[in-house]
């Protein structure tokens, strides 16, 4: 069989690795791992612009506002209002990256980004970059609307290097996958495996003990010696019981 491609999370480290051992073959990027990054980005867009906020929130005095000082009970509600604007959405942050919104949850990202048009235009370009990545368009059509956001996102001198990824090359070679059915994305099943497998590690190696660290480190590096050996008699087991059977 044929090597036609192979799919990686577009590392710098993979390209020169992959023409040694497999020559000129067509290399394409996850876009798993590019939408990660522009998730991750927008994230933290939505961070600096409650950052922010919090500034312009008025600074008060100890105390309870005087009830014949209407400036500062007016200051306080404001400063009250803004508050709750904050904490909801660094609570409901999640509804700026979500693929696919409930109509309670559009209400309530409307109601909480009301005179924040700055956070409404993230959720927007969130959803441009979720039709960039939709099958029923070719690569072409999706390199024009790739464009299109390019063009736009630029004139949002705000958002400084948090959407730098947007320009990436990288995004251009991940939309190629539309119009080739034999490089799929790496699998969302694939990648909470590996998660689940680094969250392990960390559990692991997180101990406050030399030895007990020293203890794991040995046994892992035994392991590894020995995984050979293991997978020989693995074979020898399924061999002896085909023959059996």
């Amino acid at each position: 069989m044929d090597l036609k491609g192979i799919t990686t999370d577009g590392s710098a480290l993979y390209p020169e690795p992959i023409r040694t051992v497999f020559g000129d073959v067509r290399h394409q990027l996850c876009t798993f791992h590019v939408i990660k990054d522009l998730t991750k980005g927008v994230l933290k867009a939505v961070a600096k612009a409650r950052e922010r906020l919090a500034q312009s929130t008025p600074k008060l005095p100890r105390g309870r506002p005087s009830s014949k000082d209407k400036e500062a009970r007016r200051l306080a509600r404001t400063s009250k209002g803004m508050q709750g604007k904050l904490r909801a959405v660094f609570q409901e942050r999640s509804l700026f990256v979500k693929r696919r919104l409930k109509t309670s949850e559009r209400t309530r990202l409307m109601s909480m980004t009301r005179g924040l048009p700055q956070l409404r235009k993230l959720r927007e370009i969130m959803d441009a970059i979720y039709a960039l990545f939709d099958r029923r368009c070719r690569t072409p059509t999706a390199l024009g609307k790739l464009k299109k956001l390019r063009q736009w996102v630029s004139r949002f001198t705000w958002r400084g290097d948090t959407l730098k990824k947007v320009f990436s090359p990288h995004l251009e070679k991940a939309l190629t996958f539309l119009d080739d059915k034999l490089l799929p994305a790496t699998s969302n099943a694939v990648e909470r495996g590996n998660r689940r497998h680094r969250k392990m590690q960390k559990r692991v190696y997180r101990v406050r003990s030399k030895s007990c660290l020293e203890g794991r480190i040995a046994l892992d590096m035994i392991r590894e010696s020995r995984a050979k050996n293991r997978d020989q008699t693995t074979q020898a087991l399924h061999k002896a019981r085909r023959a059996y059977t």
